[in-house]
């Protein structure tokens, strides 16, 4: 069928996809706008596992004070160019991140960052509560697998529910922007700082 360009130009406005890829979503769609949006949508995510090897050296480092200046954080976010670093969109994601820091605290970005002493620390509680539990051994591992990650859905910044919804997670709206925003984005380092939280050492 053949698709306008106002129609063309009206999912693009929605979407910020390029033109060439809104006329092929709509014609692909039979010029139902929503199904086109969803299209799009779902090849931004595939577009952007395939950006996600791309070096990322640019970026920004974002400073958040919680209300009431009792918990502030810094954290890097990087893209792959400067021009991204300075838009909306990559900033609002960046002020996003810091503010979940805030809030929920986690212990690193990814669960490989997690302290190993942390994790089998975690495993033994969770094996210990099971056994306590009179659980089968061969149930026993699957428990423990099944309760650690909980656990890093806890402590693990890209894995814990977005604050601002629940539904997503920070690795969601991070592959969301990379969707968006045409870039590699990866979070790098942060550092959370709460008012007398060392004072007892």
């Amino acid at each position: 069928m053949a698709i306008s360009a106002q129609e063309v130009k009206k999912l693009r406005d929605k979407t910020g996809a390029g033109m060439m890829d809104c006329k092929k979503a709509l014609q692909e769609a039979d010029g139902d706008m929503d199904a086109a949006v969803e299209a799009l949508r779902k090849h931004g995510i595939a577009k952007a596992e395939k950006k996600s090897g791309r070096t990322a050296n640019e970026g920004r480092v974002t400073s958040y004070i919680h209300p009431g200046g009792r918990i502030g954080v810094l954290l890097e976010v990087n893209c792959e160019t400067d021009f991204v670093a300075k838009t909306d969109d990559f900033q609002e994601l960046t002020n996003d991140i810091a503010m979940q820091i805030a809030a929920m605290n986690p212990v690193a970005v990814t669960r490989e960052e997690v302290d190993e002493t942390l994790i089998e620390k975690e495993k033994k509680l969770y094996r210990d509560q099971a056994e306590q539990e009179g659980k089968p051994d061969h149930v026993i591992e699957k428990i423990v697998d099944g309760r650690m990650d909980k656990f890093f859905s806890e402590v693990v910044l890209l894995e814990q529910p977005f604050v601002k919804d629940n539904d997503k997670t920070i690795e969601q709206i991070v592959t969301e922007a990379v969707a968006t925003l045409g870039e590699n984005i990866s979070v790098n380092r942060f550092v959370r700082y709460e008012l007398g939280e060392n004072s007892e050492e």
